[in-house]
């Protein structure tokens, strides 16, 4: 910032000023991330999201789970982070193991948390 002649204090000051007109918005790390209007974001975890992939596809138990690649452009994050994501479900019992050559398969439905209607 400072070979731009920005000093700090100017770009927080900016970005406070975004966040109080809803353009900017902060994000773990002390970083700042640009909110696009008309663009609704997910802010649960990304293993809650993929969880609900379960769900949403009405996938079954013994049913191919979507590839890395395909849960990475989904989503918007990255293929790294979708591995941790994936790694977690499969520790909870949820997906089996990826293997070289073999798609990760639904193990077991998610518990449904919500109350029953009335």
């Amino acid at each position: 910032m400072r070979e731009r002649g920005v000093s700090r204090g100017v770009v927080l000051r900016a970005f406070v000023a975004l966040r109080n007109d809803g353009v900017a918005e902060p994000v773990p790390g002390g970083r700042w991330r640009v909110v696009r209007p008309g663009q609704p974001v997910d802010r649960r975890p990304l293993v809650d999201r993929l969880t609900d992939v379960i769900v949403d596809d009405a996938l079954t138990v013994g049913a191919d789970f979507p590839s890395t690649t395909e849960l990475s452009t989904r989503f918007g994050v990255s293929r790294p982070t979708v591995s941790k994501a994936l790694e977690k479900l499969e520790a909870a019992g949820l997906l089996s193991e990826a293997r070289q050559g073999r798609q990760r398969t639904v193990r077991a439905l998610p518990k449904r948390t919500e109350s029953p209607e009335s």
